[in-house]
């Protein structure tokens, strides 16, 4: 038996590896520093939080004590509030190899991504292979893996983007994509397994792609058959607007999200990901599986298609309940405050008619606010259904004629909390 430590284990590729290595009889530690429910989730593991881009050396000291092999997952598209790509993928990087090499470490299996080596063109692909570099020269057993696309049951992502875009009639086509050669997660998984065996090839460089090569748009496609969706009609997308698209989502990055789309990922998605697999099948002896034939032999399933559904669907819910909080919280402090505070004395309420109204419209501006920053989403949330609650029940003792009025002031607190309920099921990404 083994003992591995996976870094970033919690994310789409280290939490599958994590199962698959304890699955094989070995002893996994993983280290993320987002655990959430991950102990619940997957209890085999033994789980540390700790962040790979502020730990120190002495920090890893304690973790690899004992440990056979580390693998690191951990990585990041885009710098935000939340990431800082140069302390996760080189300085980070630096410091863990350093550890490994005093706690006599010898395998290292690290993942990167398609391209790096064929030039910087953003932070992402510039750090990724600074991060590279520092490995190729330590004195570890490395093993260095890049992966394409990578597709599977689960997805995050680029890979949970095409299925969202799969379950749209109308289909937009970006500008400037590369050629895509997508590779199976669990031809990934197994590979990262295998290099972690003291017989298996060290110090190189492999890049990991499927067979078969696609553009974007016919990926998606692939995927809208799979669900089981009549073929959907392209909308080219102009370049305008497409920039304007990744533009707003490292505005929406800025408040904690990690969309898909970023600018990165536009820069990113222009070079492609379809580099050769001969070494990888050389090396590793692997037949990497075909997307379509991957696909065949596990039909989708009413999950799969809703999930594809609501992909979407979920920016949407959010923006427009954070959006409906926040227009509510300013009407009830601006130019609605005046017909608030006639409700509420038609109500019978009379001296405390201005505290409640101006109480109600901060609480409405906070909840919106809340629901729009990724970290405070769930509280805020949470918040927006306790407010509804008590509007229906002040709104039913003070002004119960509002049941009846035709615009369904009271009626359409239902409808916002059943967004609320839904908004709250798919708020996590992982």
């Amino acid at each position: 038996m083994a003992t591995v430590v996976i870094v970033g284990a919690t994310g789409l590729i280290g939490s599958h590896l994590a199962a698959h290595v304890a699955r094989e009889g070995n002893h996994v530690v993983g280290v993320a520093r987002h655990m959430a429910d991950a102990e619940r989730r997957q209890p085999t593991v033994r789980w540390v939080r700790l962040d790979l881009a502020t730990a120190n050396q002495a920090d890893w000291t304690a973790i690899l004590d004992g440990a056979d092999a580390v693998v690191n997952c951990a990585g990041a598209l885009q710098d935000s509030r939340l990431d800082d790509l140069s302390a996760i993928h080189d300085t980070g990087l630096r410091v863990l190899v350093s550890a490994c090499e005093a706690a006599g470490i010898r395998r290292f299996v690290h993942f990167s991504a398609m391209g790096v080596d064929q030039g910087a063109l953003t932070p992402f692909s510039s750090t990724k292979s600074a991060g590279e570099a520092a490995l190729i020269g330590s004195g570890l057993e490395w093993v260095i893996l890049r992966p394409s696309v990578v597709l599977g049951s689960a997805v995050y992502g680029a890979s949970a983007l095409i299925r969202g875009l799969a379950a749209l009639p109308l289909l937009p086509v970006m500008p400037d994509t590369g050629p895509l050669r997508p590779v199976a997660l669990e031809d990934v998984v197994e590979t990262a397994a295998a290099a972690l065996g003291g017989g298996a090839p060290a110090r190189l460089a492999l890049d990991l792609s499927g067979p078969d090569t696609f553009t974007f748009t016919a990926l998606v496609g692939l995927y809208r058959r799979w669900l089981g969706f009549a073929p959907a009609r392209t909308l080219p997308v102009p370049r305008w607007l497409a920039q304007l698209a990744y533009r707003l989502g490292d505005l929406v990055a800025r408040l904690g999200w990690r969309p898909p789309l970023r600018s990165t990922a536009r820069i990113e998605i222009a070079r492609g990901a379809a580099a050769s697999n001969e070494a990888w099948r050389a090396a590793m002896r692997m037949e990497p599986r075909a997307i379509p034939t991957m696909l065949a032999a596990r039909p989708a399933s009413v999950q799969e298609r809703w999930f594809a559904g609501l992909y979407l669907l979920k920016p949407v819910i959010l923006v427009s309940l954070a959006i409906y909080w926040a227009g509510s919280g300013l009407a009830s402090l601006g130019p609605g405050y005046d017909i608030g505070i006639g409700l509420l004395r038609q109500g019978g309420v009379e001296t405390l008619a201005p505290l409640l109204v101006v109480g109600g419209g901060l609480a409405d501006l906070l909840v919106g606010v809340g629901i729009a920053v990724r970290r405070m989403a769930k509280a805020a949330l949470l918040a927006g259904l306790a407010v509804s609650l008590a509007y229906a029940a002040a709104g039913t003792v003070a002004t119960p004629w509002l049941w009846l009025d035709p615009l369904a002031a009271l009626l359409k607190i239902a409808p916002v909390m059943a967004l609320h309920g839904v908004a709250l099921a798919t708020l996590g990404d992982r």
